[in-house]
């Protein structure tokens, strides 16, 4: 099969800085605000963080967007329904606990009926970090990691997906980490999380392109977000309930799980939002696959570079090839 751009394709069917100090460095983003009217984006994960800042700035970019939520009503929510009444911003918070399939597709279906339509854009965003040795991940641990990072977005994806599939266009983001290609020893389960987002929503990407739709994956680095906070909680708890058996071959390493701050992190948080903002006002056909953002260097680049090249080799002579090279291209 003859390979075709990805634009063709559509239009037919409608940590880490310190892990590679000589990585590339990370491109200058745009901090112009790009015009986002007409489009209904859904948000995980909106209480604080890039979630937070997403819905702001995608809201003041003239979106209608829905700001999701865990454990509704709470201070944040509140904080962000008078922004949007002080601002006259077009933004609802809704409640959403990303590891609750009901809550999910109800959340969803409103956010639908609001809009009168199917949403435009999913923005996977909501996740958790939990730290220590892999010996000492226990399968509570184990489980809110996956349940949280890699079948949340995978149930937010299929709640969204039937409806802009019937619109033929969409676009689904999934926030990743640099250390969804690169390993940090003692990183918990992240890397392993991060690790599914990239390969499932690759995978998602090329079966989506014959319907119009187009995803992207975000790769952050390091940034001050209040994930430290939350981190430090769940980690602390892990530790509080390991056995000794496990956690005595990493002493040094157990003995300071829960008390990370993320010192040293100046990057702007707002880096992601605009970086999402500006592909969502791309043409459809030309929205990149993947996207580092970094304050620094973005030590994956040559893993991306990598996996595109195996991807084609694999799959470059097969049914399959116009339809990965118009997503890789």
């Amino acid at each position: 099969m003859t390979a075709i751009d990805r634009r063709s394709l559509l239009a037919g069917a409608a940590a880490t800085g310190a892990l590679a100090a000589s990585a590339k460095a990370a491109e200058p983003l745009a901090t112009t605000l790009p015009d986002l009217k007409g489009k209904a984006i859904l948000i995980t994960g909106s209480s604080s963080g890039f979630g937070r800042a997403g819905a702001e700035h995608f809201a003041r970019a003239g979106a209608k967007v829905f700001a999701t939520m865990r454990n509704v009503p709470r201070a944040e929510a509140e904080e962000l329904g008078k922004l949007a009444r002080d601002e006259k911003l077009d933004l609802t918070v809704l409640e959403l606990d990303v590891t609750d399939e009901d809550m999910v597709n109800r959340a969803v279906a409103e956010a639908e009926r609001l809009t009168g339509r199917g949403l435009d854009v999913l923005v996977n965003n909501a996740g958790v970090g939990i730290t220590g040795p892999v010996e000492v991940q226990d399968m509570a641990a184990t489980r809110l990691a996956f349940d949280t990072n890699v079948f949340g977005y995978h149930r937010l994806a299929r709640a969204v997906l039937p409806g802009m599939r019937a619109r033929k266009s969409g676009q689904i983001f999934a926030i990743s980490s640099q250390l969804g290609r690169v390993i940090a020893p003692f990183a918990g389960h992240y890397s392993a999380t991060k690790f599914a987002v990239e390969a499932m929503f690759e995978q998602l990407a090329y079966e989506v392109a014959p319907h119009g739709i187009e995803v992207t994956i975000i790769q952050p680095g390091g940034y001050p977000t209040k994930v430290w906070v939350n981190r430090n909680a769940y980690s602390a708890a892990l530790k509080e309930r390991t056995p000794a058996r496990y956690a005595d071959g990493y002493p040094q390493v157990v003995s300071r799980m829960g008390t990370e701050d993320g010192s040293g992190r100046s990057a702007d948080v707002m880096d992601v939002p605009r970086a999402i903002a500006a592909i969502i006002a791309m043409p459809a056909g030309t929205r990149p696959l993947r996207k580092p953002v970094s304050h620094g260097a973005i030590p994956q680049t040559a893993i991306n570079e990598a996996s595109a090249a195996a991807q084609r080799s694999m799959l470059g002579r097969s049914p399959m090839a116009a339809i990965v090279e118009g997503v890789l291209d």
